[in-house]
């Protein structure tokens, strides 16, 4: 009988966001069901990531690394179906949550899934509302920081019980079929704190300098480079900006990627349309913690 689940991410030097990555998914569904591949075999990664399953690789700079970090996640996702029942795989900066107000977690509403599926929960950007928010976040992101965005570019086919190929990024699937569970929500925490994002933008922008190619010569994304990134500051003060809604009921957005649901050309890959709504929410309370 398979294991109902395991997380999988890769990450350089981000400590940050693997001190969240191992609260959660670890906390969840245990360190060793957890595999973190320590990608420049960074010492600290490795003591942070003890217990789990770490692997680590070589770090030297290379222009194809996006497109060979895929290619390795993907052939470790299939591997790891063999063992259990769903594998979580995503950014070290990504978690997906089960929203509390279902009476389960995600580890507890996998439990119950007997068809094998890839799962697409709504992605959600974590702002910090610099404007709003003084108190830094410590053990947990959700409480100090309360805001999302809605952001359909991070709706990721990230909760695999089948091998299904996935692209570069991880943003679309060699799926045909959309499932988008009520309450499955990922949140993405580049923007969770604004000390931390620059910092992780000056690591960011120093790999790519020091692998030396434009953007146009590497599959690295546009925002790793510095030209790309803006002034840091406005960039937060331009949440206040964003249309505040109030409530957080988003089956609008399931039912309109359902119907924007279609093949990406011919690569063999499925999409939805991926609109910038430019759409601020406030978390329930009942978020508060669980990351």
């Amino acid at each position: 009988m398979q294991t109902h689940a395991a997380a999988l991410t890769m990450v350089r030097d981000d400590t940050f966001f693997l001190d969240k990555w191992l609260r959660y998914y670890g906390g969840l569904f245990g360190r060793e069901n957890c595999y973190v591949v320590n990608h420049g075999r960074g010492p600290e990664v490795a003591e942070m990531a003890a217990g789990c399953n770490v692997i680590g690789l070589p770090g030297q700079a290379d222009p194809m690394f996006e497109r060979k970090r895929w290619r390795l996640l993907n052939g470790m996702v299939a591997g790891l179906l063999g063992y259990y029942a769903h594998v979580v795989v995503g950014d070290v900066d990504e978690l997906v949550v089960m929203d509390p107000a279902t009476g389960q977690d995600l580890l507890s509403w996998l439990a119950t899934k007997r068809r094998p599926r890839v799962y697409t929960p709504i992605g959600l950007d974590v702002i910090h509302r610099i404007d709003r928010e003084e108190a830094p976040v410590g053990d947990h992101v959700l409480g100090p920081r309360r805001h999302v965005k809605l952001l359909p570019y991070h709706s990721k086919p990230c909760v695999l019980g089948r091998p299904a190929q996935l692209s570069r990024g991880g943003h679309y699937a060699k799926a045909e079929n959309l499932n988008t569970p009520e309450g499955l929500y990922l949140f993405h925490l580049k923007f969770c704190d604004f000390g931390q994002y620059v910092r992780a933008m000056d690591r960011r922008n120093a790999v790519v300098e020091e692998i030396g190619v434009g953007v146009k010569e590497t599959s690295i994304g546009r925002h790793w480079f510095a030209e790309a990134r803006g002034e840091d500051r406005a960039v937060f003060e331009s949440f206040r900006l964003l249309e505040e809604r109030s409530g957080f009921e988003l089956d609008w957005l399931r039912r309109e990627m359902q119907e924007s649901w279609a093949p990406r050309g011919e690569t063999g890959f499925w999409q939805f349309d991926r609109k910038d709504y430019g759409v601020l929410y406030q978390l329930p309370e009942r978020f508060f913690g669980v990351i």
